[in-house]
C-alpha cells in the first residue's frame, strides 16, 4: 500500500533531508587518498548524533554500520572497513537519516583524488540519469516513465542499469511501497499522485548490468569487475512538482 504523505509530514522530512545534505556537503571535505571507509562511517555516526539525529540503517537486518560505502565495482552496500581509499577510486556513501522519526536517504558518488575520465563521465553520467527520472516524477505520469527516462538515457552512451535493486517509498520506515525501477516502458506502473514521498537511486555500471553478491551477505558487485556508480535523491509529489528533500543545493 502506499502511503500518502500529508504537507506537515513532507516537512518533517525535510528537516532529515537538510541534515543528510550536511553530511555530504561535510564528507566533500574529507574523502581523499589516504582515508579508511571506516573513518567515514565514524565521522557521519557522531556527525549525525551531535545534530540530534540517528543512523537509521544501523542495524536494520543486522547492517552493523551506519553508512555504507561502495568503492569501485562494488554497486550498493558495501561495507566501511579498513581499506584506505587511493587516488583513482570512487566511492558511493549511501545513508538514511532519522530525525523525530521521519526519514531522508540519499547516496553520492565520490571521486577520490584524480580519476580516469571513463571514471568521471560515468559519475556524470549517472547523476544526470537520476535528475532525468526527477524530471519525469510529476502528477499524472507513471512510475514506468521514470524508469523509461533513465535507461533510454544511460543505454544509449553504452552505460548498463542494474536491475536488481530499485527506488522505495519512505517515511516513517525505511523501505515502503511503491518499488521504483531505473529502467522500464513508459506509460506502465502505479499512476503518480500528490503526496507521494520516494527515492530514485539509480545504479549505473561501466560494463554489463550482472551482478553477484559478496560473502558478506550485504555487498552487490559487478560481475565483470567494471566500475559502478550510484546517486540517489528523496522525493515528494507536489502540484507544483517533485521537491527534492534531499537536495544538496548545486553539488
Amino acid at each position: 500500500m502506499i502511503i500518502i504523505k500529508t504537507p506537515e509530514e513532507i516537512e518533517k522530512m525535510k528537516v532529515a533531508g537538510r541534515v543528510l545534505a550536511d553530511v555530504h556537503h561535510e564528507l566533500r571535505k574529507i574523502i581523499k587518498p589516504g582515508v579508511r571507509t571506516i573513518d567515514l562511517d565514524t565521522f557521519v555516526e557522531k556527525y549525525l548524533k551531535e545534530r540530534g539525529a540517528y543512523p537509521e540503517q544501523k542495524g536494520y537486518e543486522g547492517y552493523p554500520y551506519s553508512i555504507c560505502t561502495s568503492v569501485n565495482d562494488e554497486i550498493c552496500h558495501g561495507f566501511p572497513t579498513e581499506y584506505i581509499l587511493k587516488d583513482g577510486d570512487i566511492v558511493t556513501v549511501d545513508m538514511v537519516v532519522n530525525v523525530d522519526g521521519w526519514l531522508a536517504d540519499s547516496a553520492w558518488s565520490y571521486e577520490v583524488g584524480q580519476v580516469s575520465k571513463e571514471a568521471h563521465d560515468l559519475l556524470e553520467v549517472t547523476r544526470q540519469a537520476m535528475y532525468k527520472g526527477i524530471e519525469v516524477a510529476k502528477i499524472g505520469n507513471r512510475l514506468g516513465d521514470i524508469g523509461y527516462a533513465i535507461q533510454s538515457y544511460v543505454e544509449p552512451k553504452g552505460y548498463s542499469v542494474v536491475r536488481e535493486f530499485v527506488g522505495h517509498g519512505i517515511g516513517r520506515d525505511m523501505h515502503e511501497d511503491p518499488q521504483v525501477a531505473h529502467y522500464g516502458i513508459p506509460g506502465r506502473g502505479p499512476r503518480i499522485v500528490e503526496g507521494m514521498v520516494f527515492t530514485i537511486e539509480p545504479m549505473i555500471n561501466l560494463g554489463k548490468k550482472e551482478l553477484y553478491i559478496d560473502k558478506n551477505g550485504w555487498t552487490a558487485k559487478t560481475k565483470d569487475g567494471s566500475l559502478s556508480a550510484q546517486y540517489e535523491h528523496q522525493i515528494a509529489i507536489t502540484k507544483e512538482g517533485p521537491i527534492i528533500i534531499t537536495d544538496q543545493g548545486d553539488c
